[in-house]
């Protein structure tokens, strides 16, 4: 029966061939340090029609390649608010109207003098003029460069630009003489307008009261069809207005990214992003034909070389333009330096209209894939080498064009960008002690909570918190976590509370996680998921009652506390020598001092376990001095770089915050405990 029903499945075999390649590629490129669209690419190219004809319906990777390029496009627009966007608007209707207005019309004249119609050379300038949004998007995110200066500018362009799209795809049947008017033009950017300022509207009363709503219930699959029914519901009345379906996923971002529960909401997409996304390169992948490249090897580089230059130099020049100095402005145009997919749109529509990209027929067209393909496969190295050539032009004498306003654009950088802080997750009774604590003392934290009104509690009483289930890696990387001392785990919840720790503990292992646990027989399997000092409920009730009998048979305080002292250290025997001891050495200097300090256990299956003090070179290459190692219940203070360490050791460190980030998988144990 049930290969009856797997057969059924239109399209099953061609996924599955499409899902088990792109693992294996993508696992190849892990292993060679390649970004994984790189990969998807490849893979694209291997499965495609064009190779081994494993997926032969481009239609149906065509359609779910589109959904990816919608969530890409909704998870951007929710991570730049509508107030971020606004300071960007020179740079988008500037700078990216210089940049795709000068493409064009240079594009339109070099082909003038091969006596090219301008009527190709003006298609064939549009299709040149536009870059991967989804590419250099996904890539700033990945790098976590969307908000450094040269990521925001290049934001700005790829804005216009798909803006621009609308305009293009309306100029096609004008430039082929089949149809159109400029009234029909018009009208269409009357009502993207018209969308833009009902989105705005939308976001400022509406969407923050519905999402308000829907977390009260505390039900995450109903907040997460909440966020997909506006991403998609928005993408397609965008769609029906004539507007593109990825301006209306981007307008939904930043609906969204109005609310409070934003980050909650980025969180639940991103793993959907992540699985369409792939589609989407895999599906630019089989457009190659691999015959045609082989076949003009020339003819594709020498394309390809052009429009890297051409595009290098007029989008570094648009950014001049606004002031920004060489640096930033060649780094943008690096970047930007390739052909986006939605020239794929505008190249199917400019077919169906007998328009061909430099009027070159079927040569032209598979010219156009080729090259456009060959230089997204090379753009995560472009963005790598981009600020190398932003400096490297500094030392020119094109230094003396623009001026430094990287401040302008970094001045409302996200409040979380703090650094050796305390991560709390819960504001419950115990989370509420703890954050007073934390504040009266001074010292730096940030909170993480479920409860809808406990947030908005908290942001009245001007504590930096975020709404939303802390076992998510983006809430974590969102609150800090890389650069954090210490996390807090302080909910009342056994199910979540394993989860919480072991993403806390894999994505920063330098970083002390604390836990609470009900029971004594859950200190050992927390530990066991990452926690450094688990603090069982259980032993603190007898205490609790233990001084209340003794208070009421009117024993002296001073007794009472002894014996307290005594039971404790009774009942916390079985933690002694454990992970914890040496992290409470530290524990004890929480203070401004030292907050530079932590302590590290090693873990089997770590890096660092086997290696001497010497071979790891800590203080060579991050700058992180070791000044004790606890071993066994006994302290080895200024170990020298003979020292091996061994599993069970705990390593008191001192350095930066961001050293102990760069050194983080030094300590980043495999494999993981499962839940």
């Amino acid at each position: 029966m049930l290969p009856v029903l797997a057969a059924s499945i239109p399209f099953l075999n061609e996924m599955v061939a499409l899902f088990v390649v792109c693992v294996i590629i993508a696992y190849i490129c892990y292993r060679l340090n390649l970004v994984p669209i790189a990969g998807f690419l490849i893979a694209g190219v291997l499965i495609g029609p064009n190779a081994l004809g494993l997926v032969y319906d481009q239609e149906l990777v065509d359609i779910l390649a589109e959904v990816g390029v919608v969530l890409l496009l909704f998870t951007i627009g929710i991570e730049f608010s509508l107030e971020k966007l606004s300071r960007l608007g020179r740079a988008i209707f500037v700078g990216g109207g210089v940049q795709v207005g000068v493409t064009i019309g240079l594009v339109v004249m070099l082909l003038a003098l091969f006596d090219v119609p301008w009527q190709a050379g003006v298609y064939t300038g549009c299709l040149v003029a536009l870059s991967s949004t989804a590419i250099v998007l996904g890539l700033l995110s990945e790098r976590g460069e969307s908000d450094a200066p040269a990521g925001r500018l290049s934001l700005a362009v790829l804005i216009f630009q798909d803006l621009a799209i609308v305009v293009m795809v309306l100029l096609v049947p004008i430039l082929a003489g089949t149809g159109g008017t400029t009234m029909e033009l018009l009208g269409v950017l009357g009502t993207a307008v018209l969308l833009i300022l009902a989105v705005i509207l939308f976001a400022r009363r509406i969407v923050p009261w519905i999402l308000e709503q829907i977390a009260r219930t505390r039900r995450p699959e109903l907040f997460l069809l909440t966020i997909v029914a506006i991403c998609f519901g928005t993408a397609a009345i965008s769609a029906v207005a004539g507007v593109s379906l990825a301006l209306g996923a981007f307008l939904a971002g930043l609906v969204v990214s109005e609310s409070e529960y934003s980050e909650q909401a980025l969180s639940d997409i991103l793993p959907l992003r992540t699985v369409f996304n792939a589609v989407f390169f895999v599906s630019v992948g089989m457009l190659l034909d691999v015959r045609f490249l082989i076949a003009n090897p020339l003819l594709v580089l020498g394309a390809a070389a052009f429009v890297v230059v051409l595009k290098l130099v007029i989008t570094t020049g648009s950014i001049l333009l606004l002031g920004y100095p060489i640096r930033i402005a060649a780094a943008s145009g690096l970047v930007l330096a390739q052909i986006g997919e939605f020239s794929f749109v505008l190249e199917r529509a400019g077919r169906a209209a007998g328009l061909t990209p430099a009027g070159l027929g079927e040569t032209g067209a598979q010219t156009f894939i080729a090259v456009t393909v060959l230089l997204m496969l090379l753009t995560p190295f472009m963005m790598q080498a981009a600020p190398k050539l932003g400096d490297r032009l500094m030392r020119t004498p094109l230094r003396r064009f623009g001026h430094d306003q990287e401040d302008e654009l970094s001045q409302d950088a996200d409040a979380h960008t703090m650094e050796d802080h305390v991560i709390v997750v819960g504001y419950g009774p115990a989370g509420r002690r703890l954050a007073q604590v934390l504040h009266d003392v001074q010292i730096p934290f940030i909170v993480i909570e479920m409860n809808p009104e406990s947030v908005e509690e908290m942001r009245e009483a001007g504590i930096h918190a975020i709404y939303g289930d802390a076992s998510s890696r983006h809430l974590l990387e969102h609150a800090g976590i890389h650069k954090a001392k210490l996390v807090v785990v302080v909910i009342s919840d056994p199910r979540a509370t394993p989860r919480i720790i072991q993403a806390a503990h894999m994505i920063n292992p330098t970083a002390q996680v604390v836990a609470r646990a009900r029971f004594l027989s859950s200190v050992d399997l927390l530990q066991a998921y990452g926690a450094d000092i688990v603090v069982p409920e259980e032993l603190e009730t007898t205490v609790r009652l233990f001084s209340h009998v003794l208070g009421a048979y009117m024993i002296p305080p001073d007794v009472i506390e002894e014996h307290i002292r005594t039971l404790r250290a009774d009942d916390y025997r079985i933690l002694r020598g454990s992970i914890q001891e040496a992290h409470l050495m530290v524990l004890q200097g929480l203070d401004e001092e030292g907050l530079h300090t932590r302590a590290v256990a090693v873990r089997k299956g770590a890096p660092v376990e086997g290696q001497t003090l010497g071979e790891l070179h800590l203080r060579r290459d991050f700058g992180i001095t070791v000044l004790a190692v606890r071993r066994q219940g006994k302290t080895v203070g200024n170990p020298d770089g003979a020292f091996r360490i061994h599993v069970g050791d705990r390593l008191v460190l001192v350095g930066r915050a961001d050293q102990f980030a760069a050194c983080a998988d030094l300590f980043r144990e495999t494999p993981q405990p499962t839940a």
